[in-house]
Formats: C-alpha cells, sequence, structure tokens
C-alpha cells in the first residue's frame, strides 16, 4: 500500500516496487501538491486518488521515470549513456552547445512526460521571430538552424521513448520550419582556377610602412618580395586536383603518399573539438578512397617532402611534430583554421594587382571545380577509386 507523507506544503507519495539484485528495496516516490482552490475534503479525496492511481502504475509497470525527471535532467542522462557512445565528438559538442544556450532555457524545467508538441511548436516560433542578440541587434534563427535544434530534441527524446521513459515522442507531431535548397556552392571557373595556380608561383610584394623610433628618427618605408610557401602550394594542389576536403588534407601522413603509383589514400580526417584537433576515421565507408593524381601534382608534393625533411634537420631537438603532411612551424600537425586564412590571402594578393577579380570562394568550392578541371586538361582517368 502506498505511504502518504506531508513534507512542507505538498505531500510525499512512496511505492514498494520490489527489489533490486542486491535485495533492497525499490521505491518509487511521487509529489502531490495541494490544490488551493479546493476545499480540505476535496484535496483530501483528490490526494487519496492519486495516491491509488500511482500504486496502480508502478504495480503494473505503467510508471515512467519520465513522469519525474525534468528534460534538464534527462539530456545529462542522454549526454553521458548515449551521445558519449554513439556520437562523433564533435557533434557531442554541437549538442552540448545547443542545449546549454537555446533548449534547456526554454524547456529544461518541463518534466519529460509534460513534455508537448504546443512547447515545442512555440519554441521553433520564438526562435524564428526574436531569436538571439548580437551587437545589440535581434536576429532570428535560420530554418536550417531551428531544423537542427528539433534533430536534437527528437533524437534525445525517440532515446527515452527506447529507455521507456516516455510512451511516445511529442517531436513526431510537430513540423520544424521548411529549409529551402541550398544554393549550389559557390567555385573557380576553369579560367579562375588557372588563375589561382599561377598566383601560387608568382612572387608578391608587402609593403613596410615607416615608423618613429624610439630616439625620435623615422625610419623610411621599404618593400619586401616574398612566395607562397612551399606546403601550402601543395596543399591547395591538393584540394584542386583531388578534390580533398579540408579535413583531410590537415589529417594526411606522408604513409598516405604513394610516389610510384601517383596515389593519396584516404582513411582519416580531423576536426577541431574544446580539447584540442582529434583525427579519426571518416563517419562513412565510402569516404575511404584511393585518388591518382597528376604528375605534376605528385613532383610538387615529392618536392615538398624533401624540403620538410630538410626542415626537420635545422629544428633538431626543436621538432615537435610526427609524420603529417602539413604542419605548424615547430612539427605540429597544422590547425585545421590555417588552410582557409592562407587561401584568402592568396586571392586577396591576386586581387589586388589584378582587374579580373578572383571571386571570395571558400577552400571547400576548390572540391567543386577538380573534376571539370581534369576533363579540360584530358585527365578523365584521374578520379577517385572509391574504398
Amino acid at each position: 500500500m502506498a505511504s502518504i507523507r506531508k513534507r512542507g506544503k505538498s505531500y510525499q507519495i512512496t511505492v514498494s516496487n520490489g527489489r533490486d539484485i542486491h535485495d533492497k528495496q525499490i521505491l518509487e516516490t511521487a509529489t502531490w501538491t495541494p490544490d488551493p482552490n479546493k476545499t480540505e475534503k476535496q484535496n483530501q479525496k483528490a490526494l487519496e486518488r492519486f495516491a491509488i492511481d500511482f500504486e496502480d502504475k508502478v504495480k503494473s509497470g505503467k510508471y515512467l521515470k519520465g513522469e519525474k525527471m525534468t528534460y534538464q535532467e534527462y539530456s545529462a542522462l542522454w549526454l553521458s549513456e548515449y551521445a558519449e557512445k554513439q556520437m562523433e565528438r564533435t557533434s557531442i559538442e554541437r549538442c552540448e552547445n545547443s542545449l546549454n544556450n537555446i533548449i534547456l532555457p526554454a524547456i529544461g524545467h518541463l518534466r519529460l512526460s509534460e513534455i508537448q508538441p504546443l512547447h515545442l511548436t512555440k519554441l521553433y516560433s520564438e526562435l524564428a521571430e526574436h531569436g538571439y542578440t548580437q551587437n545589440g541587434k535581434q536576429k532570428p534563427y535560420s530554418a536550417r538552424t531551428i531544423k537542427r535544434i528539433h534533430q536534437i530534441i527528437s533524437s534525445s527524446l525517440n532515446t527515452a521513448v527506447y529507455w521507456q521513459l516516455i510512451e511516445s515522442n511529442p517531436c513526431q507531431r510537430v513540423k520544424p520550419p521548411k529549409v529551402e535548397k541550398q544554393a549550389d556552392v559557390k567555385h573557380f571557373t576553369l579560367e579562375q582556377t588557372q588563375a589561382f595556380l599561377n598566383q601560387l608561383d608568382t612572387p608578391y610584394t608587402v609593403a613596410h610602412w615607416g615608423r618613429t623610433k624610439k630616439d625620435g628618427s623615422e625610419s623610411k618605408k621599404h618593400y619586401e618580395t616574398k612566395e607562397i610557401p612551399l606546403q601550402f602550394k601543395a596543399l591547395f594542389h591538393l584540394a584542386i586536383f583531388g578534390g580533398f576536403r579540408r579535413r583531410e588534407l590537415i589529417a594526411l601522413t606522408w604513409d598516405d603518399i604513394d610516389f610510384q603509383s601517383h596515389t593519396v589514400t584516404v582513411t582519416k580526417a580531423s576536426a577541431r573539438t574544446k580539447d584540442g584537433i582529434i583525427t579519426k576515421a571518416p563517419k562513412t565507408f565510402s569516404s575511404n578512397r584511393t585518388v591518382t593524381l597528376p604528375a605534376h601534382t605528385i613532383n610538387l608534393i615529392r618536392k615538398y617532402k624533401a624540403e620538410q625533411q630538410r626542415y626537420r634537420l635545422s629544428l633538431g631537438t626543436y621538432w615537435k611534430g610526427s609524420n603529417y603532411l602539413f604542419i605548424q612551424d615547430d612539427g605540429k600537425q597544422m590547425y585545421i583554421s590555417t588552410p582557409n586564412k592562407v587561401f584568402k590571402k592568396v586571392i586577396r594578393i591576386y586581387n589586388e594587382t589584378h582587374e579580373d577579380k578572383l571571386p571570395e570562394i571558400t577552400l571547400h568550392g576548390l572540391r567543386h571545380s577538380h573534376a571539370s578541371l581534369l576533363i579540360s586538361m584530358g585527365e578523365t582517368s584521374l578520379l577517385s577509386k572509391g574504398g
């Protein structure tokens, strides 16, 4: 029989639910609060009815923990017991960011069993209308972001159903905003690709402006001629002629290069997390592949390897790297953001000295022109061999 105990202004109902493997009694509890608009007699009957219903649910196996656990409490459990075991580190961090900044402030206080389709519909409308504040201005969240929020909530509640914490997932009765089809990724034309490649081999001038020294004298403005470092020439050639993603380029090691067969094998990709860069196998098996490259690209990589070996010897004990193709000054793996910065720099250098400007595309855009470039060069055989 259920026991009822008064605790302040509410009542705690406790029901025995058998014993665990250590022969310890399993107790399920629920809290009931009187209705101030009802008489004492009415509340007493309501309390007794609630206790009977609660005991029936526990004894029949229909009592769900979701009636007691808040979404905030559950989300921590979901992250540790599901996400950490089933999802990639980068995906987990995106979920944590969305939960902490958007989802939990809105519905974290609700019990799992209380979350209704209307709660989620109102949340999505609020995100679309008011969004977030940036530089003192209100900006709405995009339909794509709201859909991602919906997917996180839905995934977590699907697991709650599987764990028998709730009976159904309210997300199944909610339609997030429709995401319009993305426009094609901007990329270089064949002529622009060739212009970019030419710029990689073209020295450029950097102006150093005069400044006042501590002794009051002024240094004169002077110019310095520089070249794009060989490792970035190799990186951009691989992006163009191999169609590699940035994450794949950063993860490449010298073991992946077969100079004899002119191939590069992709078996891993790097990603940035709050704990640093991680390198692991791609999410899908189809991402593993072997790509055949033009002779001039392989020769460039061979030249770069010789340069890196000389550089490594010159550093001696200051060398901190392992076997990565693309590196920092101390030999460690290159930062994931570095290729983008240098890519934009090369475009800027070109545009400062040419009337026909290169469009400011992303590094990802280089992948969308490499196949047509190979075809135009008569290199139709240089395509990926899927793994």
